[in-house]
């Protein structure tokens, strides 16, 4: 008896392990195809050259702020 009992848990687990299996690989054929099909990424970093232009300022011929006179601040 404890044999049939064994061989019948045994059959329904391997049973089941089976099915799982199946079901999975029906439901999920086209992720790992997917997966097997990915090409990975370049190990090989991109290089930026940034390059920052700043034109120079050219000092005007006058001056933006006049000087006060000397006498105001006395006052």
């Amino acid at each position: 008896m404890f044999t049939f009992v064994a061989v019948t848990l045994f059959s329904t687990a391997f049973m089941m392990a089976i099915g799982t299996i199946a079901w999975m690989f029906l439901h999920y054929h086209d992720k790992m195809v997917a997966a097997l099909l990915f090409q990975p990424i370049p190990q090989d970093a991109p290089v930026y050259h940034v390059r920052i232009r700043r034109p120079r300022v050219v000092p005007s011929a006058r001056r933006a702020t006049l000087p006060l006179p000397s006498g105001i601040l006395a006052a």
